[in-house]
């Protein structure tokens, strides 16, 4: 065997990967691992949607290869919810390529878009598969930093002091993770006139808008966004099925036609059950999405008492499906969160593993119950009584 690729470079297996793993040994040891390190929703979907994936399943001719840019009623149902939750129209038929799940997108999009040693603009913090996709492809990311001071927004005086003339394209998500914060449409307003002057591609991964946020967003719904930007969305953390692989990239047609030569050659299109329970979702209302949040609004209160009791501080957002915050000056994050997993059984993540401007801050999933988060509250405390 003559060696591995090249490419694998410096890129490491995914954190959480390795850190399950942890996690397991832990668990098969008998200990009770309390998990709030993934934003994986516990939560089940809604009864229709599930009823749609079975009814599906138990027709004998549903299991067939399906279309790669998936079935009408699929993309109509994406036109729909995103003309209805954030006033984007969205033409059905060329204008939405579903995903299985967006972080094929990220793939599929920078396998599209990007030669060797063109330059990626990539948040930090911000997502690891922004970076590592880009590494992968022998690309070169370039990191710009978002600070709590700007609310975790872009400092656009030093974007512009930067050399950008081999940046093709620069990765946003907003709403924001790991740290909550929502963006603005003048926020998105001055992402677009930057691509604009430079000729960047913006791409907003946007699957968070609905959790606890009073007014999902789209950077698609500034107008004139489609020539300069596309978005990722996901069904996952909406709908609470992350475990089937539903997301959707939207945008102009000659974008899309772009990244389905790449994704066409990749896989065979998604089981039309998944297809027909993502098209119930997707019909789902407003009191869907206020039954989960009252859920997590509850949650949330919970899992700031216990940051407190760890002697973090909490960066109260507007909304997120995580809890955001910060150690001491002198505390060692990364050392608490491996202490926390390894004495009291909580795995946490910790906010270094999304970019150097994450050191010193701890990210909280609210994917746990009330019953475990109160647990985890007693551990702490009864540890810091020891």
């Amino acid at each position: 065997m003559k060696g591995f690729s090249n490419r694998l470079g410096d890129v490491q297996e995914y954190y959480f990967s390795t850190k399950l793993k942890e996690v397991q040994a832990l668990r098969d040891a008998g200990h009770k691992v309390i998990n709030m390190g993934i934003g994986s929703p516990d939560l089940p979907p809604h009864s229709s949607v599930s009823d749609a994936l079975c009814n599906t399943a138990n027709d004998p001719s549903a299991h067939g290869y399906q279309s790669y840019i998936g079935s009408p009623a699929l993309r109509s149902a994406v036109s729909d919810f995103y003309s209805r939750s954030y006033g984007v129209t969205l033409n059905p038929e060329n204008e939405i390529l579903p995903l299985m799940g967006s972080k094929e997108g990220i793939m599929h999009l920078s396998m599209a878009f990007l030669n060797e040693q063109d330059e990626v603009l990539i948040p930090d913090p911000g997502y690891p598969t922004y970076s590592a996709v880009t590494q992968l492809l022998n690309a070169k990311p370039i990191f710009y930093t978002l600070s709590e001071e700007r609310n975790w927004e872009p400092d656009f005086e030093s974007l512009e002091q930067m050399d950008l003339t081999k940046v093709k394209l620069m990765w946003v998500n907003y709403p924001h993770m790991p740290t909550g914060a929502a963006g603005s449409v003048g926020l998105f307003e001055r992402l677009l006139a930057f691509a604009k002057k430079h000729q960047i591609l913006i791409i907003n991964d946007n699957p968070y808008s609905f959790v606890l946020y009073d007014t999902p967003m789209s950077l698609l719904a500034v107008p004139g966004a489609k020539d300069h930007a596309l978005e990722l969305n996901s069904l996952s953390k909406t709908f609470n099925i992350p475990g089937w692989r539903v997301g959707m990239l939207v945008g102009k047609k000659e974008y899309l036609q772009a990244v389905l030569r790449v994704k066409s050659n990749m896989d065979s299109g998604m089981f039309l059950g998944i297809q027909k329970g993502a098209v119930a979702a997707l019909k789902l209302g407003s009191e869907w999405f206020e039954q989960n949040n009252a859920i997590y609004a509850k949650r949330r209160e919970l899992v700031w008492q216990l940051a407190e009791a760890m002697g973090l501080t909490v960066l109260k957002q507007a909304g997120g499906l995580f809890v955001w915050t910060k150690a001491g000056k002198d505390v060692d994050a990364l050392a608490m969160v491996d202490r926390l997993l390894q004495e009291n059984h909580i795995f946490v993540t910790p906010g270094i593993i999304f970019g150097k401007a994450g050191a010193g801050y701890v990210r909280f999933s609210l994917c746990v119950s009330e019953a475990n988060i109160m647990e985890a509250i007693n551990r702490v405390k009864a540890d810091a009584q020891n």
